[in-house]
């Protein structure tokens, strides 16, 4: 059964944009992940993060294989994830078009991975898992703190920052 106003398609090689802009029609919060590498902080922006587990305390996010920056994250033991405010979006795209944006940040968590102000949440995680899923990667984390702070979320859809309406 088609939805009404919808197209549909069958995902393969030759219509990839369609199967993106199909994915973008859920919307995320935005996050930013970063890690210590023998070069210095590395960081990228990811919307593909998820809770999985309450015991263990397990999170998760999918990095694509092809980046530049998956070696660090891949060969990272430790790791923090961010979620983004309202008012990071400039961060956001800063940190997904330049795998230096952040130079090297003085704030590091207790296992020495470079930390982000003013967030609306930090998970600091210890790599659990990390499974091959095609052009990407699932990076499972155990958390080990977690911390919060009030305010509105950066949300992305379809390609673009959107805004939370909360009623």
């Amino acid at each position: 059964m088609q939805m009404s106003g919808s197209s549909s398609f069958v995902p393969d090689p030759g219509n990839g944009r369609l199967l993106r802009d199909a994915f973008g029609r859920f919307a995320t919060g935005v996050t930013v992940v970063t890690a210590m590498a023998p070069e210095g902080c590395v960081a990228i922006t990811a919307n593909s993060f998820s809770s999985v587990s309450m015991e263990p305390p397990l999170v998760l996010w999918s990095p694509a294989r092809a980046s530049a920056r998956y070696p660090a994250f891949a060969e990272a033991r430790h790791f923090a994830i961010h979620v983004l405010a309202e008012d990071q979006a400039n961060l956001a795209w800063s940190v997904a078009r330049n795998r230096d944006a952040l130079g090297d940040l003085t704030g590091r968590n207790a296992e020495g991975v470079p930390v982000l102000d003013h967030c609306l949440a930090r998970f600091d995680c210890a790599r659990f898992a990390l499974h091959e899923a095609g052009d990407h990667a699932i990076v499972v984390g155990r958390v080990l703190r977690a911390t919060l702070a009030e305010g509105q979320p950066l949300a992305f859809f379809g390609g673009q920052i959107a805004q939370v309406k909360i009623n």
